[in-house]
């Protein structure tokens, strides 16, 4: 018994050391450049969304307010109380929604993460992501017709105190890179450690078979799984890399993406008291029936 059990340490370290060397790099590279975002752009990111209502740019704003979606570094739980300090100064909420959908999916760290995954992937992530902040602008303009009244509820939001405050420029550097680790490393080695279960013991014909052989059947699989297996976008990087090479589309990958980040438990919670329960449940059906469409879509590209 012990024999087997130091064979199998061996092989699952083996499977481990290497998704991590390849990998690492781009974690390190993420944190590096997500913290001097949070450092050095945050507020500038902020300021420039509030600028926006001043000009009369239509629906064209919402293509400016979903690309600061993605450059802003927060994650939801800072993106809301942000999102409430627009709202108070006016920002419109089909502006609102873009910015906040966009944010939710992707992030700068979260693109350099992704970069693991090859070029390619990396392109239908942030296009997907920066679509699907649009749509949802798109949604909240056209069909929502209470304009009297906020789509948003974000009372008992404040925005959090901003950390990043030492007087040293590179202490304070450091210690968002140290938050952001505490934040992200345990994730990020879980996930390595599940994708050395995955290729240890899941055989390949049956990621195969969930992802690859029927593409309808495996974007729809990928979208569920998401839901229940999304934790942390970075610590899904190693497992999506896995699944890649065993065969799963990429539309399966983008709809693994997207309901997982924007469904993910965490941020559920958060998100059904900005929006109340029936807005809510609009936002699950809006982010399931999105993820299986620019999934299929993709397959079809």
């Amino acid at each position: 018994m012990s024999d087997i059990i130091h064979r199998e340490a061996v092989y699952l370290l083996y499977f481990f050391s290497v998704q991590f060397d390849q990998i690492f790099p781009y974690y390190v590279l993420g944190i590096l450049i997500g913290s001097l975002i949070s450092v050095f752009g945050k507020q500038k990111i902020n300021r420039l969304v509030v600028s926006l209502q001043k000009k009369k740019m239509g629906a064209f704003g919402l293509i400016l307010a979903s690309i600061l979606g993605i450059a802003s570094p927060l994650c939801l739980y800072g993106t809301i109380p942000v999102a409430a300090s627009f709202a108070e100064k006016g920002v419109r909420d089909d502006w609102l929604a873009a910015f906040m959908m966009s944010s939710i999916l992707l992030n700068p760290q979260l693109i350099i993460y992704s970069a693991a995954l090859g070029t390619t992937a990396l392109a239908v992530r942030i296009a997907s992501c920066f679509s699907c902040g649009i749509t949802a602008g798109l949604c909240i303009r056209f069909f929502y017709t209470k304009k009297n009244r906020s789509f948003f509820n974000f009372s008992g939001f404040e925005e959090q105190k901003n950390k990043d405050t030492h007087p040293n420029i590179f202490l304070r550097l450091l210690k968002n890179i140290w938050r952001n680790i505490k934040a992200t490393g345990p994730y990020f080695l879980i996930g390595i450690f599940l994708a050395a279960i995955f290729q240890r013991y899941i055989p390949e014909s049956w990621m195969i078979t969930l992802f690859g052989n029927n593409q309808a059947f495996g974007v729809l699989m990928a979208a569920t799984i998401g839901v229940s297996l999304y934790a942390c976008g970075g610590g899904t990087i190693p497992l999506l890399q896995y699944w890649m090479l065993c065969g799963m589309s990429m539309g399966a990958a983008d709809a693994f993406m997207i309901t997982g980040q924007a469904l993910k438990i965490t941020n559920l919670g958060a998100m059904k008291i900005a929006l109340g329960i029936k807005r809510f449940l609009l936002y699950l059906a809006f982010v399931i029936v999105f993820a299986l469409l620019s999934g299929l879509l993709i397959d079809m590209i």
